[in-house]
């Protein structure tokens, strides 16, 4: 699967037929790739910011949410500790991303489900990829390693995480 492909998955599940904003999609991607990241996976879905769908993109490295050919907004793949899908009268099939960078919510997803096996399965990849890297000498916690504790306790408290996916991130986090 190419780029090309990638987007016209997300655009034919999002029931689009613009080809004007595919390209720009197509662009808007294209101009953010990092080094060795590949597509992954497309579907179509709703973040709560924004009224009309948009499309949900997975690469190697990244989930993007890209909606009429404004930035992406992207979640590092390294950093998810969750994926899960709940079920709402009023939003259909709810895909919750939790990272270390916060809670993501998109809402009417198609094949929910299946997209979030698919971030769960692309995260743990990206965590190998990382862990494999050769580390750095060993350092004292640093101000940086502070500020993402604090955002995992902010994000405990207001019930963005539970106590198991808190442990878990900070676990990940502390190493």
């Amino acid at each position: 699967m190419d780029w090309t492909d990638l987007i016209d998955v997300a655009f034919d599940v999002l029931g689009s037929n613009n080809a004007d904003s595919r390209q720009s999609a197509l662009r808007t991607v294209q101009a953010t790739v990092v080094e060795g990241e590949q597509p992954v996976a497309a579907t179509a879905g709703r973040h709560p910011d924004h009224f009309r769908k948009g499309a949900l993109v997975l690469t190697t490295h990244r989930l993007l949410f890209l909606k009429d050919g404004k930035p992406p907004l992207p979640v590092a793949l390294e950093a998810v500790t969750d994926a899960s899908v709940t079920r709402t009268r009023l939003n259909g099939e709810v895909l919750k991303v939790v990272a270390l960078s916060g809670a993501h919510r998109f809402e009417e997803v198609a094949k929910a489900g299946i997209f979030a096996e698919q971030v769960l399965t692309a995260a743990a990849a990206a965590r190998r990829r990382t862990a494999a890297r050769p580390a750095p000498a060993a350092t004292p916690p640093t101000a940086d390693l502070l500020d993402q504790l604090e955002r995992l306790a902010a994000l405990h408290a207001c019930g963005a995480l539970t106590d198991e996916e808190f442990s878990r991130a900070k676990q990940r986090l502390i190493g």
